[in-house]
């Protein structure tokens, strides 16, 4: 992960650690099921400019019935979910 903020390393570390150990917060890994939908997605929607990474989050959020996003990514309004950062 880089930082557009060019923030040290250290910190970035310290802040993705308290992330990755805290309950609040489920890591998910993409496996192949995911990869596939997010890869179909992302052929469907040439209209868009979405990520790859945008379309395994579209998907894992409309699985999980989650509408609201804590993003600046405008791409997650695009998509049909509520972005809470403007």
């Amino acid at each position: 992960m880089s930082s557009p903020l060019h923030l040290p390393r250290p910190s970035i570390i310290e802040f993705l650690e308290g992330i990755k150990t805290s309950p609040y917060v489920e890591v998910i890994h993409v496996d192949q099921a995911l990869d596939e939908q997010a890869w179909r997605l992302y052929q469907q929607r040439t209209d868009k400019d979405w990520s790859l990474v945008d379309c395994a989050s579209f998907v894992l959020m409309k699985q999980r019935s989650i509408t609201k996003a804590l993003t600046t990514d405008h791409h997650f309004e695009q998509a049909g979910f509520l972005r809470l950062l403007k």
